[in-house]
Formats: structure tokens, C-alpha cells, sequence
């Protein structure tokens, strides 16, 4: 595997354990809302560890996600998502998702499955995997960019909340788009 340093191509390793930046890290999903728009957000305390081995397909990745950290850009909204209705963010602080297999390349492309956890409910889950470079940052740890995505059903996790309108639909989209973008270093 092959990486952008900051001034030259470098050799960069993926074997190796990594962790996540959450500052360079957005985990988003989108859902539909009347039917007719699409309301965005974001959880903004997120932590990983990546364990790699290119020559294995059993990944040791492990991440959480802090459900009171959400944000919508309604505060009202906010609130909603953390309480019973949706996430029960006080009796199920956590989300987790844990990856359990690797099918393509980890230089480029791949699909990783996964058990994801929200609300005490497990469910498996495959993240499409875009390898979006490596590189070596101006204090010389190595990073290696991500782009993942997936599409969840929010009622296979107990988000089953919901409005139905008078002109047919509901209030709020059952499918969720999840995009993750990050930068893990190599520890």
C-alpha cells in the first residue's frame, strides 16, 4: 500500500493498530421528514480502535458513539431524539458497532460487516468502504482516510416513534443513510 506523505509518496503499512481523530471524524446519517425533505445530523463524540491486517478478513475494529452527543441544528429536535421516543439516551448511553469481517481490498474498496448495537438491540450491518488515502502529517504520524456509508431501518432498533400525516405518509422516514468520514493514526 502506497501513501501521500505531506511532501513525497511514502510506504504506509495498514498493519498495525490505529485510532480514531475525532476531530478530523463526522458520523451523519440523513432521514426523511413529511415525506418530503431530508433533515441531517450528527453525533460529535465519537471514539475507535482499528486493529488491521491486510492479510486477514476478521478486522478487530471497535467503535462507540455517545448518543447525547447529537445535533440536529434543532435543540428541540435534539431533545426528542435523546428521549424515549427514539434513542432512551439516558438508559442506553451508547451506541457500539463492532466489525466482524473484511470482503475486498482495505488499500481501496471493501465491505465491512459488522454488529451494530442501539438501544440495547443488536443488529448486523455492512459498511461500503471507500479508502480515501494515507498519508504522513507534518509531525510524522501516519493516517489513513475513510469514507463509509450504509442504510439502516431505524425500526430494527426500537425507533419506531412516528406521526402519520392526513395526506398519507408518516412524520419521520423509517430508512436512515448513515455516511461516516474519518482519519484514524496509527498508535
Amino acid at each position: 500500500m502506497t501513501a501521500t506523505s505531506t511532501t513525497t509518496e511514502t510506504a504506509i503499512p495498514t498493519t498495525g493498530t490505529w485510532s480514531l481523530d475525532q476531530s478530523h471524524t463526522q458520523v451523519g446519517f440523513a432521514v426523511k421528514h413529511l415525506m418530503i425533505s431530508t433533515v441531517k445530523g450528527r453525533f460529535r463524540d465519537v471514539a475507535a480502535t482499528v486493529r488491521l491486517d491486510p492479510a486477514s478478513a476478521t478486522p478487530d475494529i471497535s467503535a462507540t458513539i455517545q448518543v447525547a452527543s447529537i445535533t440536529t441544528g434543532d435543540e428541540k429536535r435534539d431533545d426528542h431524539l435523546r428521549s424515549a421516543d427514539f434513542f432512551m439516551a439516558e438508559q442506553h448511553p451508547v451506541m457500539e458497532f463492532r466489525g466482524t469481517r473484511i470482503d475486498g481490498n482495505i488499500d481501496t474498496r471493501f465491505k465491512l460487516h459488522g454488529e451494530l448495537t442501539i438501544r440495547g438491540t443488536t443488529r448486523p450491518v455492512t459498511l461500503d468502504v471507500t479508502t480515501e488515502g494515507q498519508a504522513t502529517d507534518p509531525w510524522g504520524n501516519q493516517r489513513i482516510g475513510f469514507t463509509a456509508t450504509t442504510k439502516i431501518s431505524r425500526k430494527d432498533f426500537g425507533l419506531e416513534w412516528n406521526v402519520a400525516l392526513e395526506t398519507g405518509g408518516v412524520l419521520v422516514g423509517d430508512d436512515v443513510r448513515i455516511t461516516i468520514e474519518t482519519e484514524v493514526v496509527k498508535q
